[in-house]
């Protein structure tokens, strides 16, 4: 299993974080999401899940992906 912590940009209350985290948790692959709207963060954990598909649910979800990277680093 991998974890990446992607930067969104967009989000700005409780239902915007939930829209993103649906959009994520919809992703092929993926096994779990966890949004930080303090910090503007979703951290998932997935396997086998294309970078592309969560830009494609994020950017569908109305938000962008500023950044990503292996989380915990």
């Amino acid at each position: 299993m991998t974890a990446t912590e992607l930067e969104i940009e967009g989000m700005d209350c409780g239902s915007c974080a939930f829209h993103v985290q649906e959009a994520l948790k919809k992703v092929r692959g993926v096994r779990s999401v966890r949004v930080d709207l303090e910090k503007e963060r979703a951290f998932v954990e997935h396997e086998d899940a294309d970078f592309a598909d969560f830009h494609k649910a994020v950017l569908d979800a109305g938000y962008a992906i500023r950044a990503s990277h292996p989380a915990g680093s």
